[in-house]
């Protein structure tokens, strides 16, 4: 009889195994859309964590090799977390494959790894803050220091030693930073050089330095005259091309708009001394100075300077007393968002600096609205008209407070049949991190998604969105901007009035494009990463909408690692929509000029780059006048 029991407990502790085996592998059978979410995050890496995993190798990266359980993290500590807590996580473990399917992405492999380390960081800190919560019985209060300043100031001249300075920025910069020097060039020789310095990688024992700007008032090597040299470093690539300001070469070449280096630095200058008595004195002989030939240079030694590092969109201006001067466009994975420090050395003493601007999340305890800028839970049994994904980086927390106040308020989002949801990297800063967990759990409408956000990813994000829309049962999945202004109940709008709900692409459709072959333009492209003359027609990334089975057949063939990676997120959609096509899918592309993608016009459904002041006030005209219309425009 014991024997029996025995066989029948051992069957049906089978069967139970049998069932949770199955119950894993249907990710929505019978669980509600966050349940679902939360078994494949958290019993699916347990159990893929517990096994003794091989490595993973991207077979078209043979160099690069990782060990599995580095890319999946250990949540063995998550049993003290609540599944609304790891809501954020839900996008996470759905791209466990991206480094096998990395082909035409730089530094993907190098992304996730970072993004893994961060992650259990994190996690770490945050299981640390739970138990000193527990054992003082309260709240544990975060150090001030671990805190995301507005600015910082240092005032005192007496703090800067002579032989540099290095000044900590906590939380990165972003676009609208900038750091004024106030300083003179002095010492024997009057050279210095400004460092935006990033964190190093594991195992490095130097940081990066995303810009070099060396100034070098007697000249060097090249030239006798003096000049300034702008340059960036990073352990595995040394030192890259150099940019010399005055430059022998003449190029047109500029960054936002501006001049990489102004056409008035170095150009001669004829000046007289005057001839005119000195100090005035009526019996002081006169002067017979000749002409002398002068080069401007904007820094002078024995002359105090103010120098202003801005950061643009493209790349980083150094402004000198009011002058613009030199534009330096951002290099590959070397972004603002990396710096930590800035460095200053040489021949400079140094009489204040001020870092403005910085990328700062707001104090919870004085957000009176909050309730109303909270997501809305996901409608279980009942599909989204639309689901709305928004690229944004982690410490761009102004810009994700600004769409939550303006057009994350429509009615239809409020309502619940518009979903909204950012799409965020982890950063690397431990700090930025923090803030942005916090952030996730207070508002619910964040995805961290298993790689850091470099620029050449984004691509990874569309497939994300894809992903969630897909789960989410979305009618329509749209892809935006956390810069840009969204009409969502035009869009809605929009749609019912095309009323296609099968291969649609809508948005600013290009239909005739070339990829850019300039190797100096941010969206350069190689023969090798594509060779024909022109891309398939493809929709601006600002704010393009796809249909459901679209985004379902890009979530299949990402799984089945058929989908081609190329660095232009936008052209991306465009080239796997045209091989929808080439495979027989009926693919309709609804052109809407009104998708505006280089700033605001009258009229605009999308309208970019738009700055949390700007949102702010086109929500404002909007309620008010009912017409959209631009800032500025009456």
């Amino acid at each position: 009889m014991k024997k029996w029991s025995g066989v029948a407990f051992i069957a049906f502790v089978f069967t139970l195994l049998l069932l949770r085996y199955g119950l894993m592998e249907n990710r929505l059978s019978e669980m509600t859309l966050s349940n679902s979410f939360f078994r494949n995050v958290s019993d699916r890496l347990h159990s893929e964590h517990d096994r003794n995993l091989p490595a993973l190798s991207n077979p078209q990266i043979s160099s690069e090799v990782i060990a599995a359980d580095r890319l999946i993290f250990n949540f063995s500590i998550q049993q003290n977390f609540s599944q609304e807590e790891l809501q954020s996580l839900q996008t996470w473990n759905l791209l466990d494959h991206l480094v096998s399917h990395a082909e035409g992405l730089p530094n993907a492999v190098e992304a996730v790894k970072e993004a893994g380390s961060a992650l259990k960081d994190l996690m770490a800190s945050l299981e640390e803050e739970r138990l000193l919560s527990s054992l003082n019985g309260s709240v544990h209060q975060k150090p001030k220091q671990k805190q995301c300043p507005y600015s910082i100031r240092k005032m005192n001249s007496s703090e800067f030693a002579d032989n540099g300075y290095k000044l900590r920025i906590p939380c990165g910069l972003i676009q609208g930073s900038s750091i004024t020097i106030i300083g003179t060039p002095s010492g024997l020789l009057g050279n210095f050089r400004i460092d935006l310095m990033g964190s190093p990688l594991p195992g490095e024992p130097d940081p990066p330095i995303i810009l070099h700007y060396n100034v070098r008032l007697h000249g060097d090597k090249v030239t006798e005259d003096p000049v300034i040299v702008q340059n960036t470093w990073t352990l595995a690539h040394d030192w890259g091309d150099e940019e010399r300001c005055p430059s022998d070469t003449d190029s047109n070449k500029k960054v936002d708009e501006l001049e990489r280096c102004s056409r008035v630095v170095g150009a001669d200058k004829q000046t007289y001394a005057s001839s005119k008595q000195i100090n005035g004195s009526k019996h002081s002989p006169p002067s017979t100075v000749g002409p002398k030939l002068r080069r401007y240079f904007p820094f002078k030694q024995g002359y105090l300077t103010v120098a202003t590092l801005r950061v643009g969109s493209e790349g980083i201006q150094m402004t000198v007393d009011g002058k613009h001067i030199t534009s330096f466009a951002f290099r590959e994975s070397l972004e603002p968002w990396l710096v930590n420090a800035i460095r200053i050395a040489g021949d400079i003493k140094l009489m204040s600096i001020l870092v403005s601007g910085l990328p700062t999340s707001e104090d919870l305890e004085h957000v009176i609205d909050l309730e109303t800028l909270k997501s809305v839970p996901l409608p279980i049994h009942k599909k989204l008209d639309l689901f709305v994904g928004v690229f944004s980086t982690a410490n761009n927390f102004k810009r994700r407070m600004a769409v939550r106040r303006t057009w994350m308020q429509y009615d239809a989002v409020r309502a619940g049949t518009v979903a909204v949801r950012f799409f965020v990297g982890l950063h690397k800063n431990q700090i930025v991190n923090e803030e942005l967990w916090k952030e996730a759990h207070t508002y619910g409408d964040i995805q961290l998604v298993p790689f850091v956000d470099y620029y050449s990813l984004i691509t990874w994000k569309t497939i994300a969105i894809c992903i969630y829309g897909t789960e989410v049962s979305a009618k329509y999945v749209m892809k935006t901007d956390d810069d840009a202004f969204v009409r969502v109940d035009e869009v809605i709008a929009s749609l019912q009035r095309v009323n296609i709900t099968r291969g649609l692409l809508y948005g600013l459709i290009n239909f005739d494009s070339k990829p850019h072959r300039n190797t100096d333009s941010k969206w350069y492209i190689s023969p090798e990463e594509w060779p024909d003359e022109t891309y398939p027609p493809w929709a601006h990334g600002p704010g393009y909408v796809i249909s459901r089975d679209i985004a379902k057949s890009v979530y299949k063939q990402h799984k089945k690692g058929r989908l081609k990676m190329f660095k232009l997120e936008d052209v991306a959609m465009g080239i796997w929509i045209a091989e929808m096509k080439r495979k027989g899918l009926d693919i309709k592309y609804e052109k809407d000029k009104r998708v505006y993608v280089e700033g605001c016009e009258s009229g605009y459904v999308v309208a970019h780059y738009q700055g949390p002041r700007e949102m702010l006030c086109l929500w404002q005209k909007l309620q008010e006048t009912k017409r959209a219309t631009c800032c500025g425009n009456r």
